[in-house]
């Protein structure tokens, strides 16, 4: 009976997401003339790759058959931010968590199949309850190092931004104006980091709007506070014509004293866990010079 559920829910599930990915629903008339009526979204500063591995490439039609089914939220904000700092799609994160998912839940009853052809007669109940965690652990498999890679990117961008600010700084001290301070300091300097800030500011210049506002987008998709404080407060120094150099030297000075506070943490971490491999070795230590006194007693006894 369990069995004969679990095939029907199965079956009935994979129907419904067919008939909603052939016929989606039919919009109202309000959501009609709101999609009309509806400015178009700015495009995102941050590009993310859209190709990937076999993984990828095997769950792209069933990522895009859930997409079209509303199941968007699989994805929450998080992730999709996290996503965005590594420079990889959604669809392609999805695509890898339903090869995966569906590994996980063909790998119990691959396994008892190989036990059927050994000889072995177990149950049928077992597999398919167990199939579930397996599945779940495979879903969530590519979400485990997203975050704190997209953290390690977000430290280095940081530090990239102390460097962009002390440059902003001098344009500004030099006469230049904000708009020309900025495009300057993001032209002279190299990587990703600086790649970004110069796109977000290209962006800007192409579609005829203010440059913070593209910084501010730009420190939203990223996930990084620091940056759209530095939007606001050069919108004061565009909109409002304040002096801006001062508090862009103390952000910056700010910027460095934060990143050395989490160096010197991090380096007191490593020596901890140097540490630990000396007080292993010590315990070994310990247990070869008393064992034989320990079995000594024990034979004695």
């Amino acid at each position: 009976m369990i069995v004969a559920l679990v095939c029907g829910a199965g079956v009935g599930a994979g129907l419904w997401l067919i008939a909603r990915g052939l016929y989606p629903p039919r919009p109202s008339l309000a959501q009609a003339l709101a999609q009309l009526k509806r400015l178009p979204e700015p495009a995102p500063v941050f590009t993310a790759e859209s190709d990937g591995g076999f993984a990828a490439r095997l769950g792209r039609p069933a990522a895009e058959a859930l997409t079209r089914a509303g199941a968007g939220w699989l994805l929450p904000a998080t992730v999709r931010r996290d996503l965005a700092v590594l420079g990889r799609s959604p669809e392609r994160h999805l695509a890898e968590q339903v090869t995966l998912g569906l590994a996980g839940l063909l790998f119990t009853p691959a396994i008892a199949a190989l036990l059927l052809l050994g000889g072995a007669h177990p149950p049928l109940v077992v597999p398919l309850w167990a199939s579930l965690p397996f599945a779940v652990a495979g879903f969530l498999a590519p979400d485990l190092g997203i975050h704190a890679d997209a953290n390690r990117r977000r430290r280095d961008f940081r530090h990239a931004l102390s460097s962009f600010l002390d440059l902003v700084v001098v344009a500004l001290a030099g006469g230049g104006g904000v708009e020309t301070a900025l495009a300057d300091a993001a032209s002279v300097g190299s990587g990703w980091a600086f790649a970004l800030l110069r796109r977000a500011l290209d962006q800007a210049r192409l579609a005829r709007q203010t440059p913070w506002a593209a910084l501010g987008r730009l420190g939203q998709e990223l996930g990084v506070g620091e940056l759209s404080e530095l939007a606001a407060s050069v919108a004061l120094a565009g909109t409002e014509g304040a002096r801006v150099r001062a508090s862009l030297a103390a952000k910056a000075a700010s910027l460095r004293t934060h990143e050395l506070a989490e160096a010197e943490t991090a380096d007191q971490a490593a020596t901890e866990r140097m540490s630990l491999p000396v007080v292993l070795l010590f315990a070994g230590f310990l247990l070869f010079l008393g064992y034989p006194a320990v079995q000594k007693v024990l034979t004695g006894l």
